[in-house]
């Protein structure tokens, strides 16, 4: 069982400088390139006009792949972000699953009140938490255990998987842009600087901040730049 998630990033080609010089082209021509070899903390207000006045392209020159491992109900709401992202995610049909199941951990808030459009989360209480753990538990390992008969009596991985549940691990590959990564985190996580409020599941919020993370140390400015105008993707 697991309350947390796993978000690496494997591969990285990201920096302020990538916005300066496909921002600059249009003034520059091929003398934008020479924007590589200036320190970009010299075009910050730049970086910053950009994303105020949401000239979005620039910051689509970079990519950032990251291995993330979540339960699978996570990736359904992820795998909607579909402009500026590719994926590869792990196989049910090619794999046998491993029996790794999320449970929320003591800090996951469990009761929602009000009605939709304005609801909140607050704490559940602990036998709420000790229910939910034992209930989950048990219906996994229900649902494991029927799983694997299923493959022993020669049924097809494909088929057999359906009886697992969408609290089930699974991993995949993501790439994607700083821009569509904005506007992934404008949709995914909650900020006090954010203009726009957004209201996501903790779970694919919780993948969202680790995220946010490697990235802002790949592109600090843009990442400034991006706080400072609302977190909104330009």
């Amino acid at each position: 069982m697991r309350s947390d998630v796993t978000v690496e990033l494997v591969k990285s080609s990201a920096s302020d400088a990538d916005v300066l010089f496909a921002a600059r082209v249009s003034t520059l021509g091929e003398q934008s390139l020479e924007e590589l070899q200036k320190d970009p903390e010299r075009s910050k207000g730049l970086i910053n006009y950009l994303m105020r006045d949401r000239h979005g392209s620039p910051f689509e020159h970079n990519s950032m792949t990251f291995f993330i491992s979540a339960p699978i109900f996570v990736f359904r709401e992820f795998m909607r972000h579909r402009v500026g992202w590719s994926y590869n995610e792990e196989s049910g049909r090619y794999r046998e699953l491993e029996p790794v199941f999320y449970v929320p951990g003591e800090s996951r808030k469990l009761v929602q009140e009000g009605r939709p459009g304005k609801y909140v989360f607050v704490e559940g209480t602990p036998a709420q938490h000790a229910t939910v753990t034992s209930v989950l538990s048990e219906t996994y390992e229900q649902a494991y255990t029927a799983y694997q008969k299923l493959l022993a009596e020669g049924v097809a991985r494909e088929v057999a998987r359906a009886a697992l549940p969408v609290g089930l691990f699974s991993s995949m590959y993501a790439t994607c842009n700083a821009r569509s990564l904005m506007h992934f985190l404008g949709l995914r996580t909650q900020h006090e600087l954010a203009k726009v409020p957004s209201f996501p599941q903790r779970e694919i919020e919780m993948v969202g901040e680790r995220m946010e993370e490697e990235w802002a140390r790949l592109m600090p400015l843009t990442h400034a730049a991006f706080n400072a105008n609302g977190r909104v993707a330009p």
